[in-house]
Order: C-alpha cells, then structure tokens, then sequence
C-alpha cells in the first residue's frame, strides 16, 4: 500500500473505497503505518472530512480490527446506551442493572474520564474490589448470567481506535464529527448489539458545546447506527448544569446506589427512566413511549435493580459488605467544607464547567491520561437552577484532601452559581429526540 498517496487523495477531497479504509487500518493494528503519517492522514480527515459510505466502511473496519463480543442465541434482545460525557453524568450505573431487570442482555463497554468529562470505569474502580477489566469470555458469562456487565475494552477490542484516539487527543483532530462517530460506534458494534440509545449533550460542559453541533452529531451518529443494522436513537440533553447533586466517582456512586433504591435527584431518574424506555420501544417490548417509560419507572422502583446491581458487583469482584460499610459513610475525604450562600432568592446558574473544573483540580479528574484520581473527592449536595435559596443555606458541599484545597475550591465555585430575585424559566432537560 503507498499510504503517501492515500493521504495525498484525502487531501485534495478525494473519496476512499471500503478496501482502501480496510487496508489502512489493518496498517494501523500491525504498526505499518508510522505515527507521522497516521497523524497526516487523521489531519486531512479533519479537513475534508468522509461521506457516508467511507465512514461506514471506517467504522466498520474498526469493528472488525479485534475482538467482537459473541453471545449465544437467547430471547433476552442485547443493548446498550452511550453518553457523550459530561459532569455527575452517572446514568449508566443504575441503568444497566434496571435494563437487565426489564429482559435486556447489557455488555456495557465503558471507558475513562479526561478533563472535566467524567469516565464510567473511574466511578466504578472506587467500588471495593470491583474489577473493570475483564477478558471477552467473562464478559460474555456474566452478562449471559446476570444480565449486564459495565467494564473496560478487552486488550484486543477495537484495537485501531486505541491507537488512533491517541493520536488524534495529541494532534487537535478530536472534534472530527466523522472520526468521533467510527470510534464511540467501532466499540458499540463490537458489543454486537440489537439496540443503542445515544445520549448526545451540549452546553458549556459538553464536547458538544451548542445544540446545533450536537444535533449535527446525533444525526451522523443515528444514522450510522441504523446503516449498519443496529436499532439507534439519540436523545439530546442539557449539560450547562450537572447530573443529579453529585459529582466525583465515589460520591456518584452513591447516588446512583440512591436512584436504585427508589431516591436519588429527579433528574437522574428522568434520564435514566427515559433511555430504558427508548430501548424498550426499540426492541418491540413495549407499544409506546409513554407505556415503556411506566414500565421503566414501575421496575426501577421496585428493588429488583438494586439487587441486580449487587449481583453485578459480586459477579465483578467486589466485596458487598465492604461496599455497604463504605456506602454508611457520610464522606470518606479527608476533609468536607458548606459552600454557602450570602443572599436569598432562586438558583439561575449552576455551572457544570465550573464545577466539572474544580473537581478535577481537586484530584478527582485527569489533566492527561497518566493522572492518579483521587475518588474520594467532588462536590455534593449541589443546588439546582430553580430552587429557592435562603441566605445561609448550602449551594454544595467540597469533599477535599486538605483545607487548603477546599478553601481554594470554595473561592472558585463561588462564581459558579447566580442567586436571583425571580425564579428562572427552565428548559428540558431532554430537548429533543432523534430516531
């Protein structure tokens, strides 16, 4: 393969055939094609960008560059869902074990957080023993088993992607809306699924910053999705304002440990209820949304999900009674400050960005892919746009690991809430769905 002649095509806008995106990333996986080049090529992607037909075939080509997840023949349909990232954005965590308990098989595939976007796998590595990298056969015994896993890609999943994220985070071609669409699909597809829910954000603390380029997205996304014979639809969500009260990876999982035992914010469940009832639809198993969502809502108050999460867990490694013990815990930081407000009125602003950026300085987030998280940290009990605030009362809780970086993290989150007299007209937290 003259791989200078493919970039040069790329270039000058040319198009790609399956063959010639097959053979590059084939190149890929064996180390034919040096760094330089690769990074040239994904430069050239960025500029002119590929049509359908080529990132469907570059999708499709990552798929098969490892291992693809194979599950015996069972009436259970197998699903999973997808976020684009954002801060307290712990929905996957009660959602795979409600959807299992609904009649779903869920190998949820998961990854880790950088910057203010937090990762699934964090969250769950501050659980007591539980593993997140599991080799292919025991995802496979668990989800045929329990009915959901969430873990960490085996070694040799989706290995082109691996690469190719890499060099795209170092190279400023990341916001590619075709390459951002082959590596979250490749990954997806390699799950062998029925159906895929999409949770697409925007706003100040999404990659997505504008709802037009998420729309933008979504649509490439859903359309791939369905092209290559999965059932896909995106939902498009608010992220100008956290997930729930929470946020940090032990802190968060404890509200989703809430959400399943029937509590927890509003707005976790809304999205939480909200994507299992997609899936639902989806799969044929319930006639309407309205329909699946009671469905949805019925089961998720019912206590079968939390037991299926502690299932999960023991299936996974983790020592339940260690789990429980820490889970008792008011806070297991070293030290926790009351941010707390000086004037009364309503919430109007409750700065994901912000607050997304403070947890992660606070060592609960990555600076680069080498960082050591600190699970303990974040912010909790976080007010919300909307709410009535008395001068006094908590806009959130700091949970550090010195009084240094509390104080220091108070005086930054101060700016991210706005108190005012009139209570704010609020948007939906779902502004829109595509299918």
């Amino acid at each position: 393969m003259n791989f200078l002649s493919l970039i040069e095509s790329k270039r000058d806008g040319h198009t790609l055939s399956t063959a010639q995106l097959r053979e590059i990333v084939a190149s890929v996986v064996t180390n034919k094609i040096p760094d330089y080049q690769l990074a040239s090529f994904l430069m050239a992607v960025f500029f002119r960008g590929l049509n359908t037909a080529e990132t469907t075939a570059l999708t499709l080509a990552m798929r098969d560059s490892g291992d693809v997840l194979k599950f015996p023949k069972d009436k259970r349909p197998i699903v999973d869902k997808h976020s684009t990232g954002g801060v307290g954005d712990k929905v996957s965590l009660p959602l795979a074990p409600l959807l299992a308990c609904l009649g779903f098989r869920v190998p949820m595939i998961s990854g880790r957080g950088l910057g203010i976007t937090g990762g699934t796998l964090d969250k769950l590595d501050s659980i007591p023993g539980f593993k997140t990298l599991l080799p292919a056969k025991r995802i496979t015994e668990i989800v045929q088993k329990v009915g959901c896993v969430i873990c960490g890609q085996t070694d040799n999943m989706v290995p082109a992607d691996k690469k190719m994220y890499a060099l795209r985070d170092v190279t400023g071609t990341v916001p590619s809306i075709q390459l951002i669409t082959a590596s979250i699909l490749s990954k997806k597809l390699a799950e062998s699924l029925g159906a895929l829910i999409l949770d697409v954000k925007f706003g100040c603390a999404a990659f997505m910053q504008t709802r037009a380029e998420a729309i933008k997205l979504a649509k490439t996304m859903v359309a791939l999705g369905n092209q290559c014979g999965v059932n896909t639809r995106a939902m498009l969500t608010d992220m100008n304002t956290p997930v729930g009260r929470a946020s940090g990876n032990w802190l968060e999982v404890k509200e989703s440990v809430a959400c399943l035992a029937g509590m927890g914010p509003e707005d976790l469940r809304v999205l939480v209820v909200d994507c299992a009832a997609h899936l639902l639809v989806q799969t044929h198993k319930a006639k309407s949304f309205n329909a699946a969502r009671k469905q949805a809502e019925a089961c998720l108050n019912s206590g079968a999900p939390s037991a299926k999460w502690d299932e999960m867990l023991m299936a996974q490694g983790a020592d339940l009674a260690e789990v429980k013990q820490k889970l008792s815990l008011n806070h297991t930081a070293k030290v926790v400050l009351e941010l707390k407000t000086r004037c009364s009125g309503y919430v109007t602003r409750s700065d994901a960005r912000i607050l997304g950026e403070v947890i992660r300085d606070l060592g609960g987030g990555r600076l680069s892919k080498e960082s050591v998280v600190n699970f303990d940290v974040g912010l909790d009990q976080i007010a919300k746009p909307g709410e009535a605030i008395k001068s006094g009362q908590t806009l959130c809780r700091i949970h550090a690991d010195s009084d240094n970086q509390a104080r220091l993290a108070g005086e930054r989150l101060a700016s991210a809430f706005k108190i005012s007299a009139n209570r704010p007209k609020l948007l939906p937290l779902v502004a829109s769905v595509i299918k």
